[in-house]
């Protein structure tokens, strides 16, 4: 059976989720063009290589079709659950830039880019990849919507985002996303995020709100106290009550905390065996009582959740930050294990950009954007399904 075959019988699902029959003819031409040999994949080029004689009816079906994203998405949400999804698998979050000069695209703006490390004109999606075994399967791609573009009402206009759209941070879609793909019956063990999102005591709220474990990135000035700290609520001797309980014990940033455990506190510790043996690296490990709770003074937060502190030491002078709400008998293995398992969603990132054109786009609205970056997505999701069938066989 050749993978075209394949791809017929993997997409009837999704096919069945449009709502005419032109969107039904038109999808798999596209993802054809995607999955095919060239190497860029902006429209001219998957037109040429699968639809030469109808450029402009394939570029009207991405471009500006009105077919809505929310039944294709949650058909994929479903099809990476039967194969990646479960107690055993990741939710990762994080955000990909496409890189964009101009300032028309919708969302373009000058921002932080991580394709080239440093802010550049560039779009911002945030992503969410589920993953287990170190096969990654995106299954969200949402706009980051700068605030210069939610209140320039010309702008949005010209690039049709719709008049529900408003301002989000990254860390509040990011929580939205979460919901959607749960409510489509994703399973996973846990959400697994770097420190643009871990280092936001809301994030970490929501997701513990949410019942959900995490393990996260934070920076190396994130507030903590010791385990055992307590609330001391004696009234003072005269004068008014106190406003706020008091610690028993004061806060540091999290460097400083390790830094106190002494060099002996790091151990070698290994998570899995990669292709070239065993992936083992220093750690120190401990629990915390983040200080995440009710605000005092501009810099001071009382003692809120009890988490684990981890600090990967890659060099004595590269250290790198963890929270993780994991239950306390958890093993130093397993912490270790989470926090690693996150690089597989950048492996996703690269092979959405390299092997089917997510960042070759050229159009500027929210829906050919939003559109394109969906049937990347279950292109990419094909892929991986047919990886993970030679793997079991």
């Amino acid at each position: 059976m050749g993978w075209e075959t394949e791809l017929a019988e993997w997409l009837e699902p999704f096919l069945g989720r449009f709502r005419h029959k032109a969107q039904r003819q038109w999808a798999p031409v596209y993802l054809c063009g995607l999955l095919g040999p060239s190497r860029r994949k902006n429209m001219e080029r998957v037109a040429a290589s699968v639809a030469p004689e109808d450029v402009q009816q394939l570029h009207h079906f991405v471009s500006t079709s009105p077919w809505e994203t929310a039944p294709l998405q949650d058909e994929l949400a479903k099809q990476a659950n039967e194969f990646v999804g479960g107690p055993d698998a990741h939710l990762i979050v994080d955000d990909t830039s496409i890189v964009k000069k101009g300032k028309h695209s919708v969302g373009v703006a000058h921002q932080y880019c991580g394709e080239l490390g440093k802010s550049s004109n560039c779009q911002s999606l945030v992503s969410l990849t589920l993953a287990h075994e170190e096969v990654p399967v995106p299954i969200g791609l949402q706009l980051y919507l700068p605030k210069s573009w939610a209140t320039d009402i010309e702008r949005r206009q010209q690039a049709g985002v719709p008049e529900g759209i408003v301002y989000k941070s990254k860390w509040q879609i990011a929580l939205d996303e979460i919901d959607r793909v749960t409510a489509s019956g994703v399973k996973f063990g846990d959400v697994l995020a770097d420190a643009g999102y871990g280092g936001g005591s809301e994030f970490r709220h929501g997701l513990t709100k949410r019942g959900l474990k995490w393990a996260v990135g934070i920076q190396s000035n994130q507030g903590v106290y010791p385990a055992d700290v307590e609330l001391e609520t004696k009234k003072k001797s005269g004068g008014r009550p106190r406003t706020h309980p008091i610690p028993s014990a004061k806060s540091v940033f999290a460097e400083a905390y390790i830094a106190s455990l002494g060099p002996e506190a790091f151990r070698k510790i290994s998570w899995r065996r990669g292709t070239k043996g065993v992936l083992k690296a220093e750690f120190a490990i401990t629990r915390v009582k983040v200080a995440d709770g009710d605000r005092v003074s501009e810099r001071k937060r009382l003692p809120g959740q009890t988490a684990w502190l981890i600090c990967e030491r890659r060099t004595p002078e590269d250290l790198r930050y963890y929270l993780c709400n994991y239950p306390e008998n958890t093993s130093e293995r397993q912490l270790v294990a989470a926090i690693k398992a996150r690089w597989s969603c950048e492996q996703g990132h690269q092979q959405l950009k390299q092997e089917l054109g997510l960042d070759h786009f050229e159009g500027r609205s929210w829906n050919g954007l939003h559109h394109h970056a969906l049937l990347t997505m279950i292109a990419f999701a094909f892929l991986q399904k047919l990886r993970w069938k030679q793997k079991k066989l």
